[in-house]
């Protein structure tokens, strides 16, 4: 019985192929904030049904949820689509609670300090999909140029995506490689692997969307008010990510 739960968590801590049923729904998603919830509370569940699991996880899910983590990290280089990179990138992410398992309280807050960032990215991201029609490098180049205060923050938010320090993904992410199972070097490297890989994806799509000529001319930039906001919502979540430092490690 504690397999077939561990299994069907495999849905909600993505492990490859289940993981393609939160892709599939996350690339069909066209709101922003439906994507937020979806970002949240997905491995959220998963996390609970850990929770109530009677048997310890068998030790070979690491090792799958490892390869998983590792499979979409590399994957998410090769994605032009901001909406797809993030799904990617959060299904890299959530499978690596698989590895950082800890007690119920603390593994929950591991798994926000994953989601978070990615929220944040998925909302900003609802610009370019409103002016643009799509979130795609072939369509909103040269975003630096166009609308310089959306790429400021765009930047910011792929920063904090791929688990810059300071940000709550990065304290989870260091959590995991403190964590036992990570002790092991083959861990250890992978861990590190996977976020120099997120690092890679999210220079490659900042260069496709931030820099270089405009692809569209006369584009309508974020308002004063919306920066302001967004801006004090990236603080918040530095601040955020400083607390949960102190309560994980």
């Amino acid at each position: 019985m504690s397999l077939t739960l561990y299994l069907i968590a495999g849905l909600f801590l993505p492990l490859f192929p289940l993981s393609m049923l939160f892709n599939q729904m996350f690339a069909r998603l066209r709101h922003p904030w439906l994507r937020v919830l979806l970002l949240l509370a997905w491995p959220q569940i998963g996390v609970l049904l850990l929770s109530q699991a009677a048997a310890p996880v068998p030790d070979w899910f690491a090792g799958w949820a490892l390869l998983s983590a590792a499979f979409y990290a590399y994957r998410a280089i090769a994605l032009r689509e901001v909406g797809l990179w993030i799904g990617y990138i959060a299904t890299s992410a959530w499978a690596l609670l698989w590895i950082g398992v800890v007690e119920p309280g603390l593994h929950h807050l591991l798994a926000l300090g994953f989601s978070l960032p990615l929220a944040f990215t998925a909302l900003l991201t609802g610009f370019l999909e409103q002016r643009l029609g799509a979130a795609h490098t072939a369509l909103g180049g040269g975003m630096a140029i166009a609308a310089p205060r959306f790429a400021g923050l765009f930047v910011v938010a792929v920063l904090a995506a791929v688990a810059t320090p300071l940000f709550p993904n990065f304290f989870s992410l260091l959590a995991t490689l403190l964590s036992p199972a990570s002790l092991s070097p083959l861990f250890g490297l992978g861990l590190m692997l996977i976020w120099l890989l997120w690092t890679w994806s999210g220079i490659r799509l900042l260069q496709g969307i931030v820099v270089g000529s405009p692809v569209r001319n006369g584009l309508q930039d974020l308002s004063m008010t919306a920066t302001w906001v967004y801006s004090a919502g990236f603080v918040g979540l530095l601040l955020i990510g400083i607390n949960m430092g102190g309560v994980l490690l």
